[in-house]
């Protein structure tokens, strides 16, 4: 896809959650997709990408299985060919969506779920090289299931940020090892990732968020909505603007703005169907100061030692 060619204003669609209720879920969700142009066309190969980071806090870290059935269902009743996967932080994505309860939920559906693997080379504007999963970039579409989060190092997590699990294993904690803090390149990764990508909408998980810190150990903050864009951009702006933050703030809707992508200021979003102030987020606390996004060897390696237990276990 290409994040600089969306024309404005990109649709965001906003409606009301007050849980995970499978029918309301399937129902919503079709809602949402279908008022943002957002259903893929019968026979096309898409993946389903959730955030299934770590089977850790009681799933909150993850996309919640009822969002991501009822996405696939969504799917597979327009015939399209549902792929459902991701590169976890530790483990594999069979382990994290089993431990949380995907791997029942999708049971039904003939769906499994894959780890994202064979890297293929991606080379960035400022001459980096970074392992994207090919699983990925041969569909025709992705469909990125993100569960809005806090972030101790980007402040949210969002659509752009659940994009970096295309990213291939171990490559990511040594993406913030060589590129975290040093100017805007780890920001680029991101935006870059997203363009390099095929097209991408968007559904986030508001239902339930994470809020305090993140991204795995924050606490719950029930926000009652779920989100949807044929643009990771323009979602990720609806939701820092519903959460009272400014592009100062948060790193990767700053690196946005900068490029000037369609979606990047609030004045490029219409909204079909619930209109932001309809919303209170009030209750959401991101974190007050970010972490350096740089790991240090010695953090890699430790990484690296978990997720070999990870998959031995």
């Amino acid at each position: 896809m290409s994040l600089g060619f969306l024309s404005t204003p990109v649709p965001v669609a906003l409606m009301h959650a007050d849980g995970y209720r499978d029918v309301f879920l399937h129902e919503t969700a079709a809602g949402m997709l279908e008022a943002i142009d957002g259903i893929p066309r019968s026979g096309a190969r898409v993946l389903v990408k959730p955030n299934l980071l770590s089977a850790g806090n009681d799933g909150l870290v993850c996309t919640h299985p009822l969002v991501v059935r009822a996405v696939c269902l969504v799917l597979l009743e327009a015939g399209c060919k549902v792929t459902v996967g991701d590169s976890p932080g530790f483990g594999t994505a069979s382990r994290v969506s089993r431990k949380i309860g995907l791997e029942k939920a999708l049971a039904d559906l003939g769906l499994s779920v894959i780890t994202l693997g064979r890297p293929t080379p991606m080379h960035t504007s400022f001459g980096a090289r970074i392992g994207v999963s090919r699983d990925a970039l041969e569909q025709d579409c992705i469909l990125n299931l993100p569960r809005l989060k806090a972030h101790k190092q980007m402040r949210i997590s969002g659509a752009l940020k659940n994009l970096f699990g295309a990213v291939v294993g171990v490559r990511k904690p040594l993406i913030h090892h060589l590129y975290g803090d040093k100017g805007e390149r780890f920001e680029s990764v991101f935006v870059e990732i997203a363009d390099h990508l095929p097209p991408v909408t968007s559904l986030m998980d508001a239902v339930v968020s994470m809020h305090g810190t993140g991204p795995i150990n924050g606490e719950p903050c029930p926000t009652s909505l779920l989100a949807a864009s044929l643009s990771p951009v323009a979602l990720d702006t609806a939701m820092y603007a519903m959460l009272g933050l400014t592009p100062a703030r948060v790193p990767l809707w700053n690196e946005a703005r900068r490029r000037r992508l369609p979606g990047s200021e609030t004045a490029d979003i219409a909204y079909p169907l619930a209109q932001p102030e309809d919303f209170d987020l009030s209750g959401f606390r991101a974190p007050a100061e970010l972490s350096p996004q740089t790991f240090n060897p010695l953090r890699l390696a430790h990484g690296a030692c978990r997720r070999v237990l990870a998959r031995i276990m």
